[in-house]
């Protein structure tokens, strides 16, 4: 008999239909819902079978994603994807020897990125992969603007694309308050970038646990005082009696 009525591995998806987690808004519980990452370690052949080049006989591909493990340090960096990837190496490249377990990991570079948007300069941990991304979108504003979420894989990074996506839908005016022209230039030129309402924008990248956090606040109502509920009453009794008093006109 098994020990539990679910599997364990389905009780994050059975969550989120009960309590608390079943009012969340249906666009944020569609954006936690797991999609596949940018392959960065390894490349898809996107078929099953291939001729063999030596024999011409058709074979299976084995075409079989890399395991990449995400260690917590990737959330307050931007690793551009990369990862930790376990695997085995000969000693002394010998292949006679005996197999040595080996993990690979990620050159990291510390760099400090300017933000057009939230006029601030940040110092964070990158890869050279990551810098190679923000030099194709055209500065750091755009390269997180236009990164998926799977793609930036990073809280870090979610911060900061709901910080600009917040600034630019509100049109916030403590941007560059001496120079309103060049406010209005940054607004026009990221524009593009936000095409969802200002409601929506407030859970881009906020975590399960933060989101049902900010959902039990919207749920909360400060209750009313007692006084003011005694006044209503009392109003509307004094006009309940004031119509059942017997109407006298006078004829002149």
């Amino acid at each position: 008999m098994p020990l539990h009525k679910y599997s364990p591995k389905i009780w994050d998806a059975l969550k989120l239909k009960q309590g608390i987690y079943a009012r969340l808004p249906q666009h944020y519980i569609k954006s936690i819902e797991p999609k596949d990452p940018t392959p960065v370690h390894w490349r898809p052949l996107g078929i099953q079978y291939r001729a063999n080049p030596k024999t011409g006989k058709k074979e299976r591909v084995q075409d079989v994603p890399v395991p990449i493990y995400y260690p917590p340090q990737s959330q307050s960096g931007l690793w551009g994807g990369e990862g930790w990837v376990s695997g085995y190496k000969y000693a002394n490249n010998d292949k006679m020897s005996n197999r040595l377990k080996k993990v690979w990991k990620p050159k990291l570079l510390e760099r400090e990125f300017y933000s057009e948007i939230l006029d601030h300069k940040f110092t964070i941990k990158v890869t050279p992969r990551t810098l190679d991304l923000v030099d194709a979108a055209f500065g750091f504003d755009f390269y997180i603007l236009k990164t998926s979420k799977e793609d930036l894989n990073s809280k870090l990074g979610m911060d900061l694309k709901r910080a600009m996506m917040l600034r630019l839908v509100r049109r916030d005016s403590e941007l560059y308050p001496a120079d309103p022209v060049k406010r209005e230039k940054v607004y026009n030129k990221y524009k593009q970038q936000v095409d969802i309402p200002e409601g929506e924008v407030e859970w881009v990248g906020l975590s399960l646990e933060e989101a049902v956090e900010k959902q039990r606040q919207l749920e909360h109502k400060e209750p009313e005082p007692l006084f003011k509920v005694c006044v209503e009453q009392l109003m509307e009794e004094l006009h309940i009696q004031k119509l059942s008093e017997p109407h006298v006109t006078v004829k002149e």
